[in-house]
């Protein structure tokens, strides 16, 4: 394993203990509002800042981008941090969530870690290397057709609200072709499941760095494929489609007729 991706495994570790740890005593913890239906709690400051320093311990001179903390140092090496993806599903005490940690180099992703504390599941690759879980060489499923796939989503929310009409649309037309759809309301641990084969596909509206910079380095490293809803090159914001060859393409041609240019615009949230 790199060094680099050592680290962050013992990174995501130390902020898992802090997550479990805080969900037995959630009850009464300080929260705050970020906007509409977006919340952080003190867990994920605590775990952002366990992260951020075990990185920082080991790699000083690092730049780090951290979804409560924002960016912060310079140089070729970013790590990007979400500390707890699925902030709302913990506030609810609802056992959906995961902490993303992603090494990106020179603008391009090279190391990535999702880790699902009540699983203790260890999602990792690096680039030229595969992707596993835990020592499992992790492949995308061999689904031939959106017909009969299992597919994973999100809904747009905060400032996305507004584009609920095309949306549906959209969920309307997998809805039925696929054998189902899951709104699990972790977007790193949806595209951790593509990776591993668990859903097939995964599709969502207005998402940012640190929710799919680690996941969408699990998929490509897993023989997957990842873009726009368009189909064009993904750059870690907005839009996402990904899934195996197959149903990525099958998916893209189901959303098509529905993607409007508002949709093409949509914030990131």
């Amino acid at each position: 394993m790199h060094p680099y991706l050592n680290t962050a495994v013992k990174a995501a570790r130390r902020a898992g203990e802090i997550i479990v740890r805080g969900l037995a005593r959630f009850e009464g913890m300080e929260t705050a509002t970020k906007g509409l239906n977006d919340f952080v709690t003190s867990i994920d400051l605590a775990a952002e800042a366990a992260i951020i320093e075990t990185l920082r311990d080991a790699y000083p001179h690092h730049a780090f981008l951290a979804e409560e903390s924002g960016a912060s140092g310079t140089g070729e090496v970013t790590w990007i941090i979400d500390p707890l993806d699925g902030t709302t599903n913990f506030m609810h005490g609802f056992p959906t969530f995961a902490v993303s940690i992603a090494c990106q180099m020179s603008g391009r992703m090279e190391h990535a870690v999702i880790y699902d504390p009540m699983r203790q599941e260890i999602f990792s690759a690096s680039r030229g290397s595969g992707a596993y879980l835990e020592n499992k060489r992790l492949r995308v499923s061999r689904q031939r057709t959106l017909d009969g796939a299992l597919i994973g989503t999100g809904f747009p929310y905060r400032e996305n609200l507004q584009l609920l009409d095309p949306y549906m649309a959209m969920m309307k037309a997998v809805m039925q072709r696929a054998a189902g759809l899951r709104r699990p309301g972790s977007a790193a641990l949806d595209l951790a499941y593509v990776a591993a084969g668990r859903t097939d596909g995964f599709w969502e509206i207005g998402l940012k760095p640190w929710d799919t910079a680690a996941g969408t380095l699990l998929i490509r490293e897993a023989g997957g494929l990842v873009g726009t809803l368009d189909g064009g090159e993904y750059r870690q914001n907005g839009n996402i489609v990904a899934g195996n060859p197959r149903v990525f393409n099958e998916l893209l041609e189901a959303l098509a007729p529905f993607l409007t240019d508002e949709l093409r615009e949509a914030k990131t949230g």
